[in-house]
C-alpha cells in the first residue's frame, strides 16, 4: 500500500498547443487511494504550460527505465507508442501503449505564486494494460542516474559522474541491455552538458 504523501515516480503526458504530446518524467507526491497527484514542475518548463492552458494530463506507471531515462534528458525521437483518450477515459490526452498503468488527471488546485509551481490534480479515470515487471537494483539505479542528469545545470558534472559510477555497480550485476544504454546515454549527456558549459565559466 502507497502511504500518503509518497513520491510515485512515472511519465506524464500532456498536450501542446499544436496538438502534439509532452511527455516528462514526473515524481508527483500522492495519497494512499492514488486519487490526488501534487505536481511541482518549474514554470519554465513545457508541462507547467501546458497544464496551466489545458487543466489535464495522464500520469503512467512504468517499468521502462529506458524510456524514463530518455525523457529526462528530452531524447524521444520517435516519441513512444501512444494513443488519444476516448471517451470516458476523462480526459484529452495521451495514453502510452506500454504504460503498466495510466491515471487521467484534472487540475483542482493551481498555485504559481514559486518558480515550482505547486499544482493539485485529481484521477478522474484509470486504467490497467498490463502487469508491472518490477524494479531490481539496476532499474532503481537507473530512475536515480535520470534524476541525476535533470541536475546537470546546478550540479558539478563531476559529481554527478562520480555518483553514476557508483550507481554502475549493481547495473552492472542485475542489468539488462535497457539498463546498461540507458546508463551510457545519460553518460554521454552529462559529459557533453559539462564540456558546453566550459566556456561559458571563462
Amino acid at each position: 500500500m502507497i502511504l500518503e504523501g509518497m513520491i510515485l515516480e512515472g511519465i506524464l503526458t500532456t498536450l501542446n498547443a499544436d496538438g502534439g504530446v509532452n511527455v516528462s518524467p514526473m515524481g508527483p507526491i500522492v495519497d494512499a487511494e492514488l486519487r490526488t497527484f501534487t505536481l511541482r514542475p518549474f514554470q519554465t518548463s513545457t508541462t507547467f504550460a501546458n497544464l496551466k492552458r489545458t487543466g489535464q494530463g495522464v500520469f503512467h506507471v512504468i517499468d521502462d527505465v529506458l524510456l524514463l531515462a530518455r525523457a529526462a534528458i528530452d531524447r524521444l525521437d520517435p516519441l513512444p507508442a501512444w494513443r488519444p483518450a476516448v471517451a470516458g477515459e476523462g480526459v484529452e490526452g495521451a495514453i502510452l501503449m506500454d504504460a503498466c498503468r495510466w491515471y487521467a488527471l484534472k487540475v483542482r488546485e493551481f498555485d504559481d505564486r514559486d518558480p515550482r509551481a505547486t499544482i493539485v490534480m485529481e484521477a478522474v479515470a484509470s486504467g490497467r494494460q498490463r502487469d508491472f515487471f518490477g524494479f531490481n537494483r539496476a532499474k532503481h539505479a537507473v530512475v536515480e542516474a535520470a534524476i541525476l542528469a535533470t541536475r546537470v545545470a546546478i550540479l558539478p558534472a563531476g559529481e554527478i559522474l562520480a555518483e553514476f559510477a557508483r550507481l554502475q555497480l549493481p547495473i552492472d550485476k542485475t542489468g539488462g541491455p535497457d539498463e546498461q544504454a540507458a546508463m551510457r546515454m545519460l553518460n554521454e549527456y552529462v559529459r557533453d552538458s559539462a564540456v558546453i558549459e566550459v566556456p561559458e565559466k571563462g
